[in-house]
């Protein structure tokens, strides 16, 4: 990042959003290339979400 003093409050606001942006990036990519190789060695998924949903309504019928 450069810390020129001539910079403005919305040019360094530009450039924290930027690096924050490349930050996130760099962490999901990660996150991925952790899940493709949890796949190839058939481990499950983790999972953050709620699960997926079954048709119990149709079974209460």
């Amino acid at each position: 990042m450069n810390d020129k003093p001539s910079m403005t409050a919305a040019e360094r606001a530009a450039e924290e959003r930027k690096a924050r942006a490349a930050q996130k990036l760099r962490e999901n990519l990660m996150r991925r290339k952790q899940q493709t190789r949890a796949r190839r060695k058939g481990a499950a998924d983790e999972t953050d979400g709620l699960p997926a949903s079954t048709d119990k309504a149709s079974d209460q019928e």
